[in-house]
């Protein structure tokens, strides 16, 4: 049943992603990532990951969209006062992938035992940030630094002349 799942939130995440970068409307486009990165947090905690599926979820499903919905706000790339509704046919992507992700969900908790068994490694919150920052801590440094440039690009492009 979990081999099944995985497939399926895979695909869910694969197709969620092609919407994501083929969609002209950015806020569309946002939409479209943040299902791609619930997909991937739930094949994460397929995979034994739980506290990196709710870094997924908390980390990237909420404060890098909140960024990015902050840097499309500050660009004013549409004028919301002339665009239209979207209708039903612009909408049904959206929620076909929201359904497939919250049934994977809600048929992996009905499957799954209360108590985690089986011959996965756990390891706690203190090991992961030790190896982490130890082992991977210029990586770590390096994408912060990569978001900082792209805020501030986003500024300077953002700024009225």
């Amino acid at each position: 049943m979990e081999q099944i799942l995985f497939y399926i939130l895979a695909a869910v995440a694969v197709i969620a992603t092609i919407f994501a970068i083929t969609e002209k409307h950015p806020v569309h486009a946002i939409v479209y990532l943040v299902t791609s990165f619930f997909a991937l947090a739930v094949v994460f905690y397929l995979l034994g990951a739980p506290l990196v599926a709710v870094f997924e979820v908390i980390i990237y499903a909420g404060a890098i969209m909140v960024l990015f919905l902050f840097v499309i706000m500050m660009l004013d790339l549409g004028h919301p006062e002339k665009a239209v509704r979207p209708g039903v046919g612009d909408w049904w992507p959206a929620l076909v992938l929201a359904a497939v992700i919250a049934g994977a969900v809600i048929a992996l908790a009905a499957t799954r035992p209360a108590t985690a068994t089986g011959d996965v490694p756990v390891i706690g919150v203190q090991e992961f940030g030790r190896a982490l920052f130890q082992k991977y801590g210029i990586a770590v440094e390096i994408i912060s630094m990569q978001l900082l440039f792209a805020l501030v690009g986003a500024l300077y492009l953002g700024r009225r002349r």
